[in-house]
């Protein structure tokens, strides 16, 4: 044998013995286990998040350092900023939009605190009433938040009104916020007249609640069609346990779908993962949750639109 057959088969053996360390890491990571509270599984996705990818939906309840006033809801436990760093780590997301929840009624700080905690890969979501300053929504702004939420599908637990969406819509239009609507469908659809008036950008969560069983033949999908091809108006990916007959792991209705929103407008959506999911006892895998972005978003580019570009342009990351 030669010097250079010999260095040859030396250099064979300690590339195939680096490949190999290099198969076991990506072996190890790929079948990482991460436990996260308000969440079920401990696998990770096996969908790889793209580098800035946002969860443009999650909630904190961090009561140990801001309580919150009574409410019929009853607030997850273990879902403040430390916890939800967990879920990152997981499903791979770094951007995030925190969105108050119910049971802080009108009091963001929760919120403005985890944006700070998370910056500068953080935005929120605030919920307010028609009584606030020029000055309040100012200073929410320079916080980092970036519209306002109305959540109106529970009456009884309701902390915003129907009558407020119009006043709001032309006071923070202005500074550039969308209005975000969590409401049933069929209130989506009879409401169409007003989504026509208003002047800021519109955001609807959760596939607008339409029922997997309905799909696109359900009247809300068709004003959400006409809304989004006007072009200021988004739709979130997301809460597809709320939606679905066929339920999981496969939630085949809701991925249907999510499909003809994506085949439509992809660059109008977003994607959330809705943690700590509130009104869930028994909570989804956050995982698999995310593993439908492949089949919702099979193209890789479209995926990227989704997850990167859009959050960028509607929350305004990078700028």
């Amino acid at each position: 044998m030669t010097s250079n057959d010999g260095m040859t088969r030396r250099t064979f053996f300690e590339r195939a013995g680096a490949l190999s360390a290099g198969l076991l890491v990506q072996s190890r990571e790929t079948h990482a286990q991460i436990a996260v509270p308000n969440s079920s599984g401990t696998g990770t996705p096996a969908l790889k998040a793209p580098a800035n990818a946002c969860d443009c939906h999650m909630h904190i309840y961090d009561p140990a350092r801001f309580p919150m006033p009574p409410s019929q809801r009853v607030a997850p436990t273990s879902a403040a900023v430390p916890q939800y760093r967990l879920l990152q780590k997981r499903i791979g997301t770094t951007r995030v939009v925190i969105v108050t929840p119910r049971n802080y009624a009108t009091d963001n700080q929760v919120t403005v605190d985890a944006i700070a905690q998370l910056a500068p890969n953080a935005r929120g979501v605030a919920v307010l009433h028609p009584t606030v300053t020029d000055r309040e929504l100012t200073q929410l702004h320079g916080a980092g938040v970036r519209g306002i939420r109305f959540s109106l599908t529970d009456a009884a637990t309701a902390v915003v009104a129907f009558d407020m969406v119009e006043p709001l819509s032309k006071r923070v239009a202005d500074l550039g916020w969308h209005v975000q609507f969590n409401m049933t469908a069929d209130q989506i659809a009879a409401a169409e007249a007003l989504w026509n008036r208003l002047p800021s950008p519109l955001v609807f969560d959760h596939l607008g609640h339409i029922p997997g069983s309905a799909g696109v033949g359900h009247p809300a999908y068709t004003v959400m069609r006409r809304l989004i091809d006007k072009g200021r108006t988004w739709v979130k990916l997301s809460v597809t346990y709320d939606n679905t007959t066929d339920g999981p792991p496969g939630y085949a209705d809701v991925v249907k779908l999510g499909q003809a929103f994506v085949r439509a407008a992809p660059e109008r959506l977003v994607w959330g993962s809705n943690w700590p999911h509130p009104n869930e006892t028994q909570k989804p895998d956050d995982a698999r949750l995310f593993d439908l972005m492949a089949q919702w978003a099979p193209e890789e580019a479209r995926r990227h639109r989704i997850l990167v570009e859009n959050p960028a342009t509607l929350y305004g990351f990078g700028s």
